[in-house]
This record gives C-alpha cells, sequence and structure tokens, in this order.
C-alpha cells in the first residue's frame, strides 16, 4: 500500500491535518504522481487510525469547526521503516498498451507498423523535451529532480524499444494478411478494372 506508507513518511515529520498532508504529498513527490484526492486521503487515514499506526485529536477553533490533527504512532514507525527498508518487488508485470499497439499495427501490415513507430517515437522525444524543461525547473529539488530522471530514463528506454520495433517485428508484418484479407474478391476485381459496382447496368 505505497500511498498508505508515503502518508506514515509525512506524519514522521510530526503531526498534521488532511489538507497539510495532500499539499505537502503532493510538493514532495512533484508532478510525476499526480494530485492527491482529498476524499481518498482522508479514506487512508481512517484505515491507518483502524490499524493503530496512527491516532488523531481535534483542534478547536473559533471561527471554524475542530480541526482533526492525525499523529504517527510508535506502531505506525516501525511499519514506516519496515516499509521503507524492503526492497520493492515488481507485481504488476510490464503489461503496456504499447505492446498491444505493435501487435496490431504488426497483424495489419508493414506500413502500419511503419506509421505507429513514427508517431509513436515523436510522441517519446516530445516527452523527453517536456521532462528535460522540469529537470531544469526543479533543478533545486532533490526528490522531484530524482523522480524526474526515473522517468527520463523510462522514457529513453521506450524510445530505444520503439527503435527496435521495425527490424523485430518486420517480418511479422510481412507475413500477416493484413486488412487486405477482409477485401472481397469482387471489390479487388472491380478496384483493378477501375469502376464501381453500384454504376453498373
Amino acid at each position: 500500500m505505497p500511498l498508505h506508507h508515503a502518508v506514515l513518511a509525512l506524519l514522521s515529520e510530526g503531526p498534521s491535518h488532511g489538507y497539510e498532508l495532500k499539499g505537502r504529498f503532493e510538493q514532495a513527490i512533484g508532478p510525476q504522481w499526480g494530485g492527491l484526492n482529498i476524499g481518498h486521503l482522508y479514506q487512508i487515514l481512517d484505515r491507518l487510525v483502524r490499524d493503530g499506526y496512527v491516532t488523531r485529536s481535534q483542534v478547536a477553533q473559533s471561527d471554524r469547526p475542530d480541526k482533526t490533527r492525525y499523529h504517527l504512532t510508535p506502531t505506525g514507525q516501525g511499519e514506516l521503516r519496515t516499509w521503507a527498508t524492503t526492497a520493492w518487488t515488481r507485481t504488476g508485470g510490464f503489461r503496456d498498451e504499447l505492446f498491444l499497439k505493435l501487435f496490431g499495427a504488426a497483424s495489419v501490415g508493414p506500413e502500419a507498423l511503419d506509421a505507429l513507430v513514427a508517431a509513436q517515437r515523436q510522441t517519446y522525444l516530445s516527452e523527453l523535451a517536456g521532462l528535460t524543461r522540469q529537470r531544469r525547473n526543479h533543478a533545486d529539488d532533490p526528490l522531484v529532480a530524482l523522480l524526474i530522471d526515473a522517468a527520463i530514463a523510462h522514457t529513453k528506454a521506450d524510445l530505444e524499444l520503439i527503435d527496435n520495433a521495425v527490424g523485430r517485428l518486420a517480418a511479422l508484418a510481412d507475413a500477416r494478411p493484413g486488412v487486405r484479407a477482409v477485401t472481397s474478391p469482387l471489390v479487388d476485381t472491380v478496384a483493378e478494372e477501375g469502376h464501381n459496382p453500384s454504376m453498373s447496368a
């Protein structure tokens, strides 16, 4: 539960309330993770309280409703340390829609494969340009810069993969009948004769 543990990490810096945690999370993780839904955050906090990792207290406010403040417990500190010092293991495999698109393009034929590779390559180059700009803008924030470096490395690896795709899949694309297989012999004959069957008397 990485988000649960990230909240524990934030609370290790001191007690905080929900919107403070949301702001600190988004500032710490930066643009590579995205925003944190406040409703989801409160669900996480409720579960952490239930599991004994966090306690909450009410802070009275004279002009507003009482504020709920969350505190990390010793049990929560132990859970955070265990999680933070344990190696991460990929559990979701390497599923990526790109592989499905490569499969689809190769099944259509060489021209479709070339078109996909060219378009995907341009997309990755644009992503790299944007990430490079972000990297310059966050040079003074070590964690965000590290996350952006990781995104750059992933995108470069994806670019290398797509650059190799045509060579690796050319034989597969050439062997596939592709979309021409759905064309009827009648349409082929009409196309070759250069007239429209609907105009035939």
